[in-house]
């Protein structure tokens, strides 16, 4: 009878560890799937304690609202391809449509600003309504030159650090590691944006893509030709079954003979550069030094004689 009651007590208690599981796996899940959108970098914003965050969020949500007016008025104004330029320039978490209405924002207060400044120093019509047109140009165009020239410089460190990356990977591989593991070897050692990528596409292997697919992903956001390459070998090696590590040292090579080639270039585009410079700033100076006591001289002797 005591071997029954005991029995059933057991059977009670993992019945009721059961349901237990089965009521509070929906939230661990949850709570596991957040902790990995965190990780990929859309973690929600802390507002601060000095107001700040407030007005940061004001100011988005105005942007968000006029961008997203001005988006279905001008029919997406190329939503895709703007996308494309912010997550080239590092800016994943920024939307295009609040981008777009930043831009609009700047085009609307940075004249006013103008106005205001002309007006209150009392300057004539005309500056003022030059001036306006001319900030109205600025702040339309300044912040798409900003993210342009970020997304170039971000993109060119990436192509010079690139070979290293390759370098780490064949260490790593010839020495016994899987390529999943010499990328997460990888993601630890390197810094800056090839680093980030790295563990950005980790995450999103993490999330449930496929590692050629989560390559692909950082290729559309780092779109230069030693990435293409480096994707193109990868994907080429997983397909046909070639040795990972044969194949990233033959791309190194290829690679750091296209970053010389690179340097090259830039070499014998530098006296082009300089030329500039040197014509109307270097050599102008050096004439007035060298040549005005002659100068002066020839001018005094001229007036004596007279």
């Amino acid at each position: 009878m005591i071997i029954l009651l005991l029995g059933a007590l057991a059977l009670a208690g993992a019945s009721l560890a059961l349901v237990l599981r089965a009521v509070a796996l929906p939230r661990m899940r949850a709570s596991e799937t957040v902790g990995h959108i965190e990780a990929y970098g859309y973690a929600a914003a802390r507002g601060g304690d000095d107001g700040s965050g407030a007005v940061r969020g004001i100011l988005d949500g105005l942007a968000n609202l006029v961008g997203g007016v001005m988006a279905r008025r001008l029919g997406g104004l190329r939503e895709a391809e703007l996308r494309n330029e912010l997550m080239a320039a590092g800016l994943y978490t920024l939307a295009p449509r609040k981008f777009l209405g930043y831009r609009i924002l700047c085009a609307v207060c940075v004249p006013a600003a103008v106005l205001w400044l002309a007006a209150t120093a009392g300057t004539g019509g005309a500056f003022a309504v030059f001036g306006a047109v001319f900030a109205v140009l600025a702040g339309w165009v300044a912040p798409m030159t900003i993210v342009r020239n970020r997304a170039r410089r971000r993109l060119e460190q990436i192509d010079y650090e690139l070979p290293e990356l390759i370098d780490v990977l064949v260490v790593t591989v010839e020495a016994g590691l899987g390529f999943n593991g010499s990328l997460q070897v990888a993601a630890g050692r390197l810094e800056g944006p090839l680093g980030d990528e790295l563990r950005l596409t980790l995450q999103e292997q993490n999330m449930g893509l496929s590692i050629t697919e989560a390559l692909q992903n950082m290729q559309g956001r780092a779109e230069t030709p030693a990435m293409r390459s480096f994707v193109r070998s990868v994907v080429q090696g997983e397909t046909l079954g070639v040795s990972i590590g044969e194949i990233m040292r033959n791309l190194a090579t290829e690679m750091r003979k296209r970053r010389r080639a690179a340097a090259e270039e830039r070499a014998q585009k530098a006296p082009i550069k300089i030329l500039f410079p040197l014509i109307f700033l270097i050599f102008p100076s050096m004439f007035v030094i060298l040549l005005g006591p002659a100068v002066f001289q020839f001018i005094q002797a001229f007036g004596e004689g007279a």
